[in-house]
């Protein structure tokens, strides 16, 4: 209710809620002008959508997770966009909002140099392939176009900005619509919400698989899905080989240094080391290229890019392996729970 924009309402969808939720709701806003509360029976995210956007005409639908703090501005910097006849969908720039400990930085790290910064980058190739449930506004009649928000995957928000760049509507990203998003502070909740996306990218790719290097999508099969196969699946399995291949090759160069001192190189490890090294520089130079693009973003956080590196690729390895598991055995997943405890900051 605090946004700068002069024209819009709000509709809440209590989508089967065991506690006071909707009780809550209707005693602060039952009679507001601008607000109208739902109570459904449990079925999801997806039906909660579609659901909500059955009961408005407005040609412009934004969608947020009910743990998403908007900032003021956000609702204006993203409708304006919407003068291009084109325009589907549109991304906001989610930040995590309650970095309260290690791995919520390094998840706010996440959000700036990887998802914002990708998002950015695949602007300019018509090809985002995420408009985020945390913040993202769609052209409704769009969307009833695409069929609204399905659930057979469980990434029904990549699932739906794939469908839209299919029917060749453009979807962008506004870096000044910032909504703050309460990520998981524990590794339990954190595994269980990166399972989710990982096993729902799987599910997208493979539904939208006939796009694939077909010219008539576009960047969206010569790019877009390419990049999600290679860079969020194939990468995060082959990477843990890729470790112990590098621990070995300094294990096995270092002895046989020490039992044959004439036979390799003596500047083999020095040449190994200075590969990685140049490595992390790239990678440095390319989350300061984030940073520098953000606005009014926190800096300090780049102290916890380094152990970010060694020990988060850990858990995103873990959640490739086991959705790749999953998928392969054909079992079905369901949505999961995560414990929210309205811990996001507007301060950040």
């Amino acid at each position: 209710m605090r946004s700068h924009y002069s024209n819009f309402n709000i509709i809440v969808i209590d989508d089967g809620s065991t506690d006071k939720t909707y009780s809550v709701l209707l005693n602060h806003f039952e009679h507001h002008p601008q607000i109208r509360i739902f109570s459904k029976p449990n079925g999801g995210k997806s039906e909660a959508l579609n659901f909500g956007i059955a009961h408005t005409d407005a040609e412009i639908i934004v969608t947020l997770d009910a743990d998403t703090v908007l900032n003021p501005y956000a609702l204006a910097k993203l409708v304006r966009h919407f003068s291009n006849p084109h325009l589907g969908a549109i991304a906001g720039n989610a930040k995590v909002g309650n970095r309260i400990n290690i791995l919520t930085y390094w998840q706010a790290l996440e959000y700036i140099t990887s998802q914002n910064l990708e998002r950015r980058a695949f602007g300019f190739l018509n090809c985002i392939c995420v408009v985020p449930g945390a913040i993202g506004a769609w052209r409704r009649e769009v969307v009833l176009k695409a069929g609204g928000f399905v659930n057979d995957t469980l990434a029904e928000d990549t699932d739906l900005t794939l469908a839209i760049l299919e029917m060749g509507y453009k979807v962008d990203y506004e870096e000044r619509a910032i909504a703050l998003t309460e990520a998981p502070d524990t590794i339990n909740g954190f595994l269980k919400q990166r399972f989710r996306w990982m096993f729902g990218t799987l599910q997208a790719i493979w539904k939208h698989r006939h796009t694939l290097l077909r010219p008539r999508y576009g960047a969206l099969g010569s790019f877009a899905l390419p990049n999600l196969f290679i860079f969020q699946i194939v990468f995060p399995l082959i990477s843990p080989l890729m470790d112990l291949l590098m621990v070995w090759s300094l294990i096995w160069t270092s002895w046989q240094q020490s039992q044959h001192p004439d036979t390799p190189s003596p500047d083999a490890i020095q040449h190994m080391l200075f590969f990685y090294c140049l490595f992390l520089a790239i990678d440095f130079f390319a989350a300061f290229v984030a940073f520098t693009l953000e606005q009014k973003e926190d800096w300090k956080l780049i102290i916890w890019l380094l152990p970010q590196r060694f020990f988060y690729r850990q858990l995103m390895y873990y959640v490739a392996i086991k959705s790749c598991l999953k998928a392969i055995q054909g079992q079905i997943v369901g949505w999961g729970k995560l414990e929210r405890k309205s811990t996001v900051s507007e301060g950040i």
